[in-house]
């Protein structure tokens, strides 16, 4: 928590001391020096499009010059779950359906920024002889159980007339999806970038049978921040959300956009090309789209409504029992005061 100096154990003697001391602390007091923090807010980000995404402004020290104590911290996905979880982050970088996981069985959490949607980059890729949804009935479909491509995999089965229980699920974990449909254990897989592009090149003749860009707005990544940290440090949050525009913008500008590939890329550890393709694959939500997003419709681009979707399916499959009540998820405040 933001707090100044206290005085020492020893008590003035003196009136002047007095008098100075309280000059000194009223100064303070009306800025004429920032307030420290204990430490910094500290945000979960992972290996996805939208996540690293904030590595351009960490680069840029763009943090810094706001005069932002900001911490990203880097996680395989589901330890970033966990760790925000177990309370040791103040925010994370995470699919909407997941906020409402750790929600529902531990620590409650606000999103109050979309980041992105998938717009291609969640793909359910099969086997060359599979060659559609529909052909997966009765076939072996490996996926995360209970992530953001099994809810993916289940609304693409929808869309067919199948239900997950018309194919044999395969619970693995993500990175394994290569390894896993090469050998020929499954007919397919449901994964996200950058797991999918290597499940292209691994596995021979197998491709794409649905991608999220047939369901804009089904997927939706946001920063969900514990309540405790939004009351604290709205300020701070507020900055940070000015921040993304000005890295949606970076991204999105042709002038800048070779120079947010270098930093994202090599953040990863793929050639600026491969990343290009990950980032066509992923649409990033700029501050008015979001003001849309945040608007309560049953429209699947509003983000109430794809989040409604993620929910019912989390208690169908008994990701948890109880439904979760959206609205109280999302708070879209900080968006109304970054208008004003």
């Amino acid at each position: 928590m933001d707090h100044v100096m206290r005085a020492g154990s020893r008590c003035a003697s003196s009136f002047a001391f007095l008098l100075s001391f309280v000059f000194f602390t009223v100064f303070l007091s009306i800025g004429g020096c920032a307030p420290a923090r204990a430490e910094p807010l500290r945000i979960g980000y992972s290996d996805y499009p939208g996540y690293v995404a904030w590595q351009v402004a960490i680069d840029k020290n763009w943090f810094r010059e706001a005069g932002l104590d900001v911490a990203f911290q880097w996680f395989d996905y589901g330890a970033s779950l966990d760790a925000f979880a177990a309370g040791k982050l103040d925010a994370i970088a995470a699919a909407a359906g997941d906020v409402l996981t750790i929600g529902a069985t531990g620590r409650k959490s606000v999103m109050i920024l979309q980041s992105d949607y998938s717009n291609g980059n969640d793909m359910i890729i099969a086997t060359a002889d599979v060659h559609g949804l529909k052909d997966l009935k009765g076939r072996k479909v490996a996926v995360e159980k209970g992530l953001v491509d099994d809810f993916m995999l289940d609304y693409a089965l929808k869309g067919v007339g199948l239900s997950e229980s018309d194919v044999t699920l395969v619970n693995i974990k993500t990175n394994e999806a290569p390894q896993v449909l090469a050998s020929g254990g499954v007919d397919a897989v449901s994964v996200w970038q950058p797991t999918a592009g290597q499940v292209l090149r691994l596995a021979v003749g197998a491709r794409p049978v649905f991608t999220s860009r047939e369901a804009p707005g089904l997927l939706c990544d946001v920063i969900a921040v514990g309540p405790e940290s939004l009351a604290a440090h709205r300020a701070e949050w507020l900055g940070i959300m000015r921040i993304w525009e000005r890295v949606v913008h970076y991204i999105n500008d042709p002038a800048t956009q070779d120079d947010a590939l270098r930093i994202m890329s090599a953040r990863v550890g793929v050639d600026v090309a491969t990343y290009r393709k990950l980032l066509d694959g992923t649409r990033l939500m700029t501050l008015a789209d979001n003001r849309r997003s945040f608007v309560d419709s049953h429209n699947i681009m509003s983000l109430y409504e794809s989040t409604r979707l993620a929910d019912a399916f989390n208690v169908r499959e008994g990701v948890y029992k109880t439904a979760q009540p959206v609205s109280k998820y999302l708070d879209s405040g900080l968006l109304s005061a970054l208008k004003e």
